[in-house]
């Protein structure tokens, strides 16, 4: 009998205990992503036999574009620590307007292939400190490349570039790094010259 009671007692005051005052019942806990800590940003100058130069940060390492349409002078600005990178196709134009038509041309269809899970697209044209401008287009959503870019002296150089997560994660939780990597570029950009 005693047991019996004790039962009634523990029930009586879990479903009190339970109860919301407020009847609102349960509340889902945030949504939530890691803690993404990323260091001030230092740079270096790009060493090597390169039609051009530029400051990069110290997180990130060059490394030779292996892909299989590769040309000469592509090269990948990769970060392993936040599985990133931007990719640099290098173009010669050699003083053919025709070249430099097409390049551009191809940038722009290369940006439209994004669109298709854009949630938006935007274009400025960047005046850089040395008096050069660049194209840079911002891509927001999910999306594998938040950024592309082309600066073109239109006489001899071409460069495009392209910013890549290496992650299929939701990219509200890469945003630190999407923003780092973001300022990484137009920092390039400010710094890039033509070796000729």
């Amino acid at each position: 009998m005693k047991s019996r009671i004790y039962f009634i007692i523990l029930t009586a005051f879990l479903f009190t205990a339970c109860s919301s005052k407020s009847g609102s019942g349960y509340v889902p806990k945030p949504k939530g992503y890691n803690r993404i800590d990323i260091p001030v940003a230092q740079y270096q100058t790009l060493e090597g036999n390169y039609p051009y130069t530029f400051e990069y940060s110290k997180l990130a390492e060059i490394m030779p574009d292996k892909s299989t349409n590769a040309e000469p002078y592509w090269i990948i600005v990769n970060y392993p620590t936040l599985n990133a990178k931007i990719q640099f196709t290098y173009k010669p134009l050699n003083g053919d307007l025709k070249k430099l038509d097409a390049h551009v041309a191809d940038a722009y269809k290369l940006a439209s292939k994004h669109q298709v899970r854009a949630t938006s697209q935007t274009e400025q044209i960047v005046s850089l400190p040395n008096g050069k401008k660049a194209v840079v287009m911002e891509l927001e959503g999910e999306v594998p490349s938040h950024l592309q870019f082309y600066i073109t002296d239109t006489t001899q150089n071409y460069l495009r570039g392209a910013m890549y997560l290496n992650k299929a994660t939701l990219n509200d939780s890469l945003t630190p790094i999407v923003n780092y990597i973001k300022k990484d570029c137009i920092h390039i950009l400010k710094t890039l010259n033509w070796k000729k």
